[in-house]
């Protein structure tokens, strides 16, 4: 599928999506942490910057311990990620307050690592398919962060190395059109 916009955007914006298929090669620190990088930079309200990062290289026992937090169907192809990261909110301000924007700018920073691996030429997929808490003791998450997403992430594989029945779902997906996210105004 050729994916198409309505107004001219950078290409880039049509070239990310969300492979399965990774080679099962591990990355290396190298080629991982130029992602982290460009999640730093993300926006976020008031500067909190409240993304957390907890990650783990490929052949790592960290690997298999936050392999072992995906549910089952996202555990069978990340077996060949390159590394797995796992996104975490601070949601409790260091002066103790709820941080009601942590998961939004989260959001930022992972749209920041998901472009930036495209452009170096990772699959980078998130996942909401696992076990918060099997994750958060996997990373020994302090308190005050909560998981958002697994990030899987590695350098492309073939499509035939997917479980069969992955396949047919390895390719770009489509959005709706914009005029049924947007509205001027009032949803009414």
């Amino acid at each position: 599928m050729k994916r198409t916009s309505t107004f001219l955007i950078d290409p880039l914006f049509l070239r990310r999506w969300s492979p399965r298929a990774m080679s099962g090669v591990a990355l290396t620190r190298a080629e991982l942490l130029p992602l982290l990088e460009a999640a730093r930079w993300a926006p976020s309200g008031g500067n909190g910057q409240p993304w957390r990062f907890a990650y783990a290289l490929g052949g790592t026992p960290h690997f298999d311990r936050f392999l072992a937090a995906l549910m089952p169907g996202n555990r069978e192809w990340c077996l060949r990620a390159g590394a797995l990261v796992l996104l975490s909110a601070k949601v409790v301000r260091d002066d103790g307050k709820a941080a009601p924007s942590a998961a939004f700018d989260a959001g930022a920073a992972w749209m920041g690592l998901a472009l930036q691996g495209t452009l170096s030429g990772l699959v980078v997929h998130a996942m909401g398919g696992f076990d918060r808490e099997a994750a958060r003791a996997a990373a020994a998450l302090p308190a005050g962060l909560e998981p958002q997403v697994m990030i899987a992430v590695g350098h492309p594989g073939r499509v035939e190395e997917l479980p069969e029945k992955l396949r047919e779902r390895e390719v770009p997906s489509d959005r709706l059109p914009l005029e049924a996210l947007v509205v001027e105004g009032r949803f009414d």
